[in-house]
């Protein structure tokens, strides 16, 4: 039986893995694909961020849904759970960080800022985060990230305060 990452690939298959990987930025970097792959995420939270925080928290948990069957589509396409490479936890997710921020009036390096929490709670994954990795399949690879979001818009929220009162 020949594996499933191994056949050809449909377009189908093709235009999964280009959403999965971040516009295909997790395949093409030799470290980090996570952080390149996670970049889309940030033009999508500036779009998402001209909306009221109420339609940003329902289209940031449609994305969330979303994330989930597409994940589990790539990690069969690439015949590895929870490959490094899928990104799509990573920039759908994104937007979880930065619901309710005004990115479009903040000066860019407080969005740098925003992106590199949102990736060093993911990396270090505080509890229950990393327990929820243990989940299988697409629903494992997202569940973690939510909850590593949902950490890093309490934190993104409280710098932005902190920045906004010593401006």
């Amino acid at each position: 039986m020949v594996k499933y990452a191994a056949m050809k690939k449909s377009i189908s298959d093709k235009l999964c893995l280009f959403a999965a990987t971040g516009c295909g930025l997790g395949l093409i970097t030799p470290f980090a694909p996570g952080t390149f792959g996670s970049i889309p995420g940030v033009a999508l939270a500036y779009w998402l961020s001209g909306f009221s925080p109420v339609l940003q928290t329902v289209c940031a948990l449609l994305l969330v849904a979303a994330a989930v069957p597409l994940c589990s589509r790539a990690e069969k396409i690439l015949g590895v759970e929870d490959d490094g490479r899928i990104a799509a936890d990573e920039w759908m997710l994104f937007p979880v960080a930065t619901i309710g921020l005004p990115l479009g009036e903040l000066p860019w390096w407080m969005v740098a800022i925003f992106f590199a929490v949102v990736r060093m709670v993911d990396i270090i994954k505080p509890p229950p985060a990393y327990a929820l990795q243990r989940v299988k399949g697409g629903l494992g690879v997202v569940l973690d990230d939510f909850a590593a979001n949902i950490y890093s818009l309490a934190v993104n929220w409280a710098i932005y305060i902190f920045v906004k009162g010593a401006l």
